[in-house]
């Protein structure tokens, strides 16, 4: 039982000098007590992984010591240090436009996506009026032909072409008066070609000269030439409206000088011509200041001029 005793007296006192040398070292330590102590022991797998990351730690500070002691980089070390604010504003600056690029590309392409939405429905918008679309194409192409433009060659309109019938008509009618009066030297050609810079035709009369068998324009002729088809081009419509008038005869007519560019010959004829008409019962006015054809007039009217103003004279056979 003594020995007993002894045996705890001893182990209460070595208990005490562990629980105080515990307590010393925990004093030491950065824990708060030997239970935290305890709680930091690591395993034997943690302290090997820790191990593990420690060497390769040690491997890159080892790799990274080599590289910084190559010489490039070594003589860089003595550089000042770049400034990175510029390139930084700059980054900046780009990626921001960047991002408005990107945002302009996302808007075209939204655009361009509406725009093959737009043709489809084009596409079959124009597919539905395709017969309206021929249909319209077809009276266009009529309509110009009457207008006397697109496929028309010969540039004629249809009223054109209506008038040019009905000049036929005159031009063949004023062809016999113009024959007896130029001796038959001439007589006019209906010409339906189109004019120049596109003018359109139908409605051209030229001469023929039966002394150069040429055909010429009108153009050509002199003064008393011009006067003589005038005169025969209105007595040929005269004698048209007559014709086709239901027997409506133009029986007034007069004409307006003209008379004085003709030679003796040439008035002789045309004043045959106006004996005939007034023989037919038509009533043939001229106008002229001719004194020889005063001998062919028998009844005049004289306008004489005067200081209290005009008076007229009448003279009747």
């Amino acid at each position: 039982m003594q020995e007993a005793r002894i045996a705890w007296l001893d182990a209460s006192e070595q208990h005490a000098a562990l629980r105080g040398e515990l307590d010393r070292r925990v004093s030491a330590s950065n824990f708060d007590s030997a239970d935290a102590a305890a709680d930091a022991v690591l395993t034997e797998d943690r302290v090997e992984q820790i191990e593990t990351e420690l060497r390769l730690a040690e491997e890159r500070r080892a790799h990274a010591e080599h590289v910084l002691l190559e010489p490039g980089i070594v003589a860089q070390s003595g550089q000042p240090p770049i400034d990175l604010d510029p390139l930084r504003a700059r980054f900046a600056e780009l990626d921001g436009a960047a991002k408005v690029a990107a945002g302009e590309v996302a808007e075209c392409r939204r655009r361009a996506d509406e725009l093959e939405r737009l043709i489809a429905e084009l596409f079959v918008a124009a597919a539905a009026i395709a017969p309206q679309r021929a249909e319209f194409d077809e009276l266009a192409n009529l309509a110009d032909v009457v207008a006397g433009r697109g496929q028309n060659a010969r540039k004629m309109s249809l009223r054109s072409y209506v008038l040019a019938s009905r000049l036929e008509d005159v031009a063949e009618s004023a062809s016999a008066r113009l024959r007896r009066m130029s001796s038959g030297r001439y007589e006019f050609v209906h010409s339906d070609e189109a004019g120049v810079r596109g003018k359109r035709g139908g409605l051209g009369l030229d001469i023929r000269d039966d002394y150069t068998g040429v055909v010429r324009s009108a153009k050509t002729l002199s003064g008393g030439e011009a006067f003589l088809a005038s005169l025969s081009l209105a007595l040929g419509l005269a004698d048209v409206v007559a014709a086709e008038s239901g027997g409506v005869v133009l029986d007034t007519m007069f004409i307006d000088e003209g008379f004085g560019t003709l030679d003796a010959d040439t008035l002789e004829s045309v004043m045959a011509v106006l004996d005939e008409l007034r023989a037919g019962g038509r009533v043939v006015g001229v106008v002229s200041h001719v004194d020889e054809m005063r001998q062919r007039i028998p009844s005049r009217l004289y306008v004489k001029r005067g200081r209290a103003g005009s008076t007229l004279q009448v003279v009747a056979s």
